[in-house]
């Protein structure tokens, strides 16, 4: 009896502990579709949980960083919302692609427009994003989470490095290695169709060469062809005479 009551108090205890830490991990956060990688290009997606039992996220703010301005930010659509993008000058402009950036988005908010996100369930909301700068490990999203009952959760601390996780922490992007030729595939697809027609035209005048050389070789045929002709004719002609003379 002792034994089982001493295990049912320590379950008692274990579910507790799980049902304090669950609640403090859910937080808003953000992942890449596959790399993040600086100087690139990538689409983000980020997961807003639902913390309350009785109360549905309707609205999600997203502010995006001011230190590392993003020339390039465009939401998907996400059926049952509405989207809102708010951008701000630029003290300092972009140069992409050649041209000025002066201004950069500067927050996105997305608000439930018939749909919700319910106890128990999360949703996810993907922007394409870029250029990833070059000279940052990693970039911070604030967040700011509002339900239906008027609550207002802020995810803005940033964690800090070595240390432990914030109460509300913010969505943190952690960027990878720039590849080698900073555009990915793409560059190494132009690159081999380069050389492709490089080599085409390297080989066009060994196939000049090689017509010429099947055409001189033609020409000299006939020609020796029409002189074996014109000897035989020759010849034949000289047997007739010979013959005839014979004859006399």
């Amino acid at each position: 009896m002792k034994l089982s009551r001493i295990a049912l108090a320590a379950g008692v205890a274990a579910s507790t502990v799980l049902l304090v830490a669950g609640p403090a991990s859910a937080h808003v956060s953000v992942q890449p579709v596959g790399e993040a990688a600086k100087g690139g290009y990538a689409t983000l997606n980020f997961k807003v949980p639902n913390e309350r039992d009785q109360a549905s996220t309707v609205k999600l703010e997203v502010n995006f960083p001011a230190d590392h301005p993003l020339s390039s930010v465009t939401p998907q659509a996400v059926p049952g919302w509405k989207i809102s993008i708010d951008k701000s000058k630029l003290d300092k402009p972009l140069e992409v692609h050649g041209k000025k950036i002066t201004e950069a988005v500067s927050k996105v908010t997305w608000t439930a427009d018939g749909s919700e996100i319910a106890p128990g369930y999360f949703q996810q909301f993907p922007v394409s994003v870029g250029a990833l700068p070059e000279d940052a490990d990693q970039l911070v999203f604030k967040a700011i989470q509002t339900y239906d009952n008027k609550e207002v959760v802020r995810w803005i601390e940033e964690p800090k490095a070595g240390g432990e996780e914030p109460d509300s922490p913010a969505p943190v992007l952690k960027l990878t290695a720039a590849s080698e030729d900073g555009h990915g595939g793409a560059a190494d697809d132009d690159a081999k169709e380069g050389d492709d027609h490089k080599a085409a035209d390297s080989d066009a005048p060994a196939k000049e060469s090689s017509t010429a050389a099947s055409s001189s070789s033609d020409t000299t045929a006939r020609t020796l062809g029409i002189i074996g002709i014109v000897i035989g004719i020759a010849g034949v002609a000289f047997g007739v005479l010979a013959g005839r003379r014979r004859s006399a």
